[in-house]
């Protein structure tokens, strides 16, 4: 489509076919279409998907429940847009080659609990120690939960040598210390005989990248006072 006014004609005759009787330019709206006593429905169009749109046809349902944003190119990232117009109530039409594709249909949106994610939010929350991250920060690695216990892990090793399991859940208050250790997800560990674990160069390496003792100064501390090495 080479302007905006070309998406006209696909929408008119689109919403005629349904009965309702369309016009343009009506008090800032690019199409007002009325059917007997139902609310109006309403189209802003734009050439392409833009928060521009999005704000526009916001302020387009304070004059109908019915309102869509018609744009005459698929949009980029189409499941995301298509969610976004879900939440704010707007429907979606597209028009490409004169047709007009319906998206998503506007209507009140009552978003579903996730209660697995939620679980695991509040999770994370609750086990990371301290605040170690500052909101917002983006291309470095996140401090989280899992990564503290493997550094409170690799640190009792560093400090005492090998440890049995049991023995290092116990000396460093790392509940998850079997699965971290198994999973081995950095690199950081080595099984030197059956339930007795060594750090690894890269565990060290670890340590010194994340500063000795942890972001929140507690990694391993307390628990080094009682702690003996074994095997």
């Amino acid at each position: 489509m080479k302007a905006e006014a070309d998406l006209y004609a696909p929408v008119k005759a689109f919403l005629e076919r349904l009965g309702y009787d369309v016009k343009g330019e009506i008090r800032g709206c690019d199409v007002v279409g009325t059917r007997g006593q139902e609310p109006p429905v309403i189209v802003e169009l734009k050439r392409a998907f833009g928060l521009g749109l999005v704000l526009q046809g916001i302020d387009r349902l304070a004059l109908s429940e019915v309102v869509y944003l018609g744009v005459g190119a698929w949009p980029n990232r189409l499941k995301d847009v298509r969610k976004l117009c879900r939440r704010v109530g707007l429907g979606l039409l597209v028009v490409v080659h004169g047709r007009v594709e319906v998206v998503t249909d506007p209507e009140p949106y009552a978003p579903r609990r996730n209660a697995k994610r939620l679980k695991r939010l509040l999770g994370e929350h609750a086990r990371r120690a301290g605040d170690p991250n500052r909101g917002g920060t983006t291309r470095i690695p996140i401090m989280t939960a899992y990564r503290q216990e493997a550094l409170r892990c690799a640190e009792l090793l560093a400090l005492h040598g090998p440890l049995a399991l049991a023995r290092l859940r116990e000396a460093g208050d790392v509940p998850n210390a079997a699965r971290i250790l198994q999973q081995d997800v950095y690199g950081w560990f080595e099984r030197v005989s059956r339930g007795t674990y060594a750090v690894t160069d890269g565990g060290r390496a670890g340590l010194e990248r994340f500063g000795y003792g942890g972001a929140d100064g507690r990694i391993g501390r307390a628990a080094s006072e009682d702690a003996k090495p074994q095997g």
